[in-house]
C-alpha cells in the first residue's frame, strides 16, 4: 500500500467513527430531552398532589369533631 492509500483508508475510518459518534450524541440528546420532559411532568404532578393533600388536611382540621358513642355501647 502506498502512503496515499493508507492516508485515505485512515481518513475513511475516521469519517466512519465520526458519523457513529454524531449519531450516538444525537440519540443521547433525544433520550435526555425525553427524560427531562418526563421529570418536569412528574414534578408538576407531585406539586399538584402535595397541594391536594394539604387542602385535605386543612379541611379535616377545620371539620367539627365527630360525636361517637362511648365504646361500651
Amino acid at each position: 500500500m502506498t502512503d496515499t492509500s493508507q492516508d485515505s483508508a485512515r481518513i475513511d475510518e475516521l469519517e466512519i467513527r465520526l458519523a457513529h459518534q454524531e449519531q450516538t450524541i444525537e440519540d443521547l440528546n433525544a433520550a435526555i430531552t425525553a427524560q427531562w420532559k418526563l421529570i418536569d411532568k412528574l414534578e408538576r404532578e407531585i406539586s399538584r398532589l402535595t397541594d391536594r393533600v394539604a387542602d385535605a388536611e386543612q379541611s379535616i382540621a377545620d371539620a367539627p369533631p365527630v360525636e361517637r358513642p362511648p365504646p361500651h355501647w
